[in-house]
């Protein structure tokens, strides 16, 4: 019945939802799954930041509605944050709303500017919402490489040039979700250039901007001058301050995206309970050292993945940036697919991820495994994941390859 309704029409089955699915059979059969496949940050939000939180909540007066773009504290202080990592001056009235998650933000931009049949350029594979938010919203996609250089250039001039209409916006998200790419701002210039001289809408999600593990923090693309006149940029609360439930997040840029998605918003909520905006604002201004240990935290975390999983014989690129890595599926595995081969790693290794198929059709061959298991439970997981190799010839005798 849900397949008589327009939008529900345009959405695939998820193709998480069937290892979810499996995951929870496998659970409540007293299987210890260990679970990198959703990008969930497993650890506390620090404790300042819940201390201001119920500090915020014993007051009567912040139980009453509150504002859908966030409250003015709490703009001004993703401001600051700007001008302070990013040396991008924003004014905090008319260029920063406050949103549900950067998910919520990017739906809601989507319905803002989206008019039916309107052509947007998005990254494949890519984190799903930066599609299907526009799908839903009516947009009709056209996909381009991740890899932010020359191939992605050349990519989106032929996409500006023979896609009709005219595409109006194109999504970047670097570090990249999944495949945890990092653009350098020499790329922003050049894309930014590009979206002024052909019109185009630039929507940058910048999520991860905090999670990196080199010495090049990744850069804002409103770094680059008159980026503001194009560019609206998303970032998030929930990996930087493992405040992943508390769904807080920005939108900050073009005076008039951001103008048009506010508006959207006044119509859809009343923003977050106004507690969790206090105690977001209190991140975002307070001692930020947790910031560097959380980097810390994941970036031992990649290096135990990297280095026990390579020691098993299943080598894993090390990923730059992000809490995710993107992986080749083993090669004596590929013939079935990334979605099949998530389903028998789970069956036979107790270990879940993420199949690449479910980021975009160029994600296949590849899964996603997110660094929210601590490293004695990825070590375990390197040994399963052994038996599961030195067995996989046996296992795979009911597996039916992919379609070519």
């Amino acid at each position: 019945m849900l397949d008589d309704f327009h939008r529900i029409k345009r959405l695939p089955p998820y193709v998480f939802a069937e290892v979810n699915r499996l995951k929870q059979d496998a659970r409540a059969a007293g299987a210890d799954i260990i679970d990198f496949g959703m990008g969930n940050p497993d650890g506390a939000t620090p404790e300042h930041i819940v201390e201001k939180m119920v500090e915020a909540v014993r007051d009567p007066r912040a139980h009453r509605y509150s504002a859908s773009k966030g409250i003015p504290g709490l703009r001004k202080a993703q401001a600051a944050y700007y001008e302070r990592r990013f040396g991008v001056k924003l004014n905090a009235d008319t260029e920063v709303v406050a949103t549900l998650g950067s998910k919520e933000g990017f739906a809601n931009m989507a319905q803002a500017i989206t008019a039916p049949g309107d052509v947007v350029l998005v990254p494949n594979p890519t984190y799903p919402i930066h599609a299907f938010g526009f799908i839903i919203s009516g947009g009709v996609i056209r996909h381009l490489p991740v890899e932010p250089d020359h191939t992605f250039l050349e990519a989106l001039d032929r996409a500006m040039h023979f896609s009709v209409p005219k595409p109006v916006a194109l999504v970047l998200n670097y570090p990249s979700n999944p495949t945890a790419k990092v653009a350098s701002l020499d790329f922003y210039k050049e894309v930014v250039a590009y979206a002024k001289k052909n019109d185009l809408i630039l929507l940058s999600d910048l999520a991860y901007s905090e999670v990196y593990f080199d010495d090049n923090p990744p850069p804002s693309i409103l770094e680059v001058d008159g980026a503001k006149d194009v560019a609206v940029e998303f970032t998030s609360m929930s990996k930087t301050y493992s405040m992943p439930g508390w769904r807080m997040g920005f939108a900050v840029g073009n005076e008039r995206l951001i103008g048009a998605l506010a508006r959207v918003k006044s119509y859809l909520d009343y923003g977050a309970f106004t507690p969790i905006q206090v105690a977001a604002t209190a991140a975002l201004k307070g001692d930020q050292s947790c910031v560097d240990d959380m980097r810390s935290l994941y970036k031992k975390r990649r290096d135990c993945l990297v280095d026990s999983f390579a020691r098993v014989g299943w080598d894993i690129p090390s990923p730059p940036a992000t809490m995710f890595a993107w992986v080749p599926i083993p090669e004596s595995c590929k013939e079935m697919g990334s979605l099949e081969f998530s389903k028998l790693l789970l069956e036979k290794a107790d270990v879940a991820v993420a199949p690449g198929i479910g980021f975009g059709e160029y994600g296949e061959g590849f899964v996603r495994i997110a660094l929210v298991e601590n490293e004695q439970r990825i070590r375990q997981a390197a040994r399963n994941v052994k038996r599961f190799l030195a067995e996989e010839p046996k296992n795979m005798h009911n597996v039916v390859p992919i379609a070519r």
